[in-house]
């Protein structure tokens, strides 16, 4: 028996928002997609990265985390990483890619909830900067204070003035991390709205996966535009020189999770290295995404 949208979470929010609000070329490219199809058509491979090649790559860069791992420890190097990017596009899978076989005392993924009353009081950035490295730490940022210029923004949770002072504030803040010594990278995944659909669904339909879901997740299934509009005004305002974006097209999420592991060894200089640069075909800057809008 057909499972019922009310045993879903949400009652089913997902399922009704394909069925009769998504643009129907997404639509029918969600019925008809194989399970390891991939579905944005500007995105360069057509299937997921097979098993084999998968897992050697995968391998190789896991003994080249640990070769940096040493290196930071014994050089007493702090590492800050930002994985930003939409709904389900693989932040957390790319994390524990780089944390899998890495020490979790000297490596630690922050993901914050909501501030709190007390946080909403603060300087914007204050509650991040509690959460930076001390010397040989390397910390993961799933999610960061790019919160304030989309999220944020996109729901009604910062006023205008406040995300003006934000971007105001942000070249002068990260200029102090680099300058101070830190070694600072910020990550983009990005997915297509068809993948990005196909993520929410899977989440419903798999009570293992429905955790993910949020009420934030289905309210802003009708928002996309407006994420695209705060996410292009955001690289603009902060793609600096010292501080600049790699974007990663996130289809296929093996593909992705090497890019960004390739991404991250191959900004470190640590004895040993021996790195496989990412794929250029999906691992560039922001330029890559605007040349390829469908994927962000």
């Amino acid at each position: 028996m057909a499972e019922a949208d009310s045993d879903k979470p949400f009652d089913g929010a997902v399922s009704r928002y394909i069925k009769k609000k998504a643009p129907k070329e997404i639509r029918e490219a969600l019925e008809k997609a194989g399970k390891h199809d991939i579905l944005d058509p500007g995105y360069p491979y057509r299937k997921e990265l097979d098993d084999k090649e998968y897992e050697d790559a995968f391998h190789a860069c896991q003994l080249e985390l640990v070769k940096m791992q040493t290196w930071f420890r014994a050089e007493g190097k702090r590492i800050v990483i930002v994985f930003e990017g939409r709904d389900a596009a693989g932040k957390g899978g790319a994390i524990k890619a780089v944390r899998e076989n890495l020490n979790p005392r000297w490596t630690r993924d922050v993901a914050l909830a909501a501030p709190s009353d007390v946080e909403r009081g603060q300087w914007y950035f204050q509650r991040y900067v509690a959460h930076l490295p001390t010397r040989g730490e390397l910390v993961l940022f799933d999610r960061s204070w790019y919160n304030r210029a989309i999220v944020e923004h996109v729901f009604g949770w910062c006023t205008d003035e406040e995300r003006e002072r934000f971007f105001r504030e942000l070249p002068s803040f990260e200029d102090m991390l680099v300058r101070d010594g830190i070694i600072f990278m910020k990550l983009w995944l990005a997915i297509s709205r068809a993948e990005e659909l196909r993520q929410f669904l899977q989440r419903e339909r798999d009570p293992l996966k429905q955790w993910k879901l949020s009420p934030t997740d289905i309210e802003g299934l009708a928002k996309y535009d407006d994420f695209t509009t705060a996410i292009a005004e955001t690289f603009v305002r902060s793609n600096t020189p010292i501080a600049p974006w790699t974007v990663i097209l996130s289809e296929d999420k093996r593909r992705a999770r090497l890019a960004a592991m390739q991404s991250i060894l191959s900004r470190l200089d640590y004895p040993g290295k021996a790195v496989t640069p990412p794929d250029p075909a999906i691992c560039g800057g922001p330029e890559l995404l605007a040349e390829r809008k469908p994927a962000g």
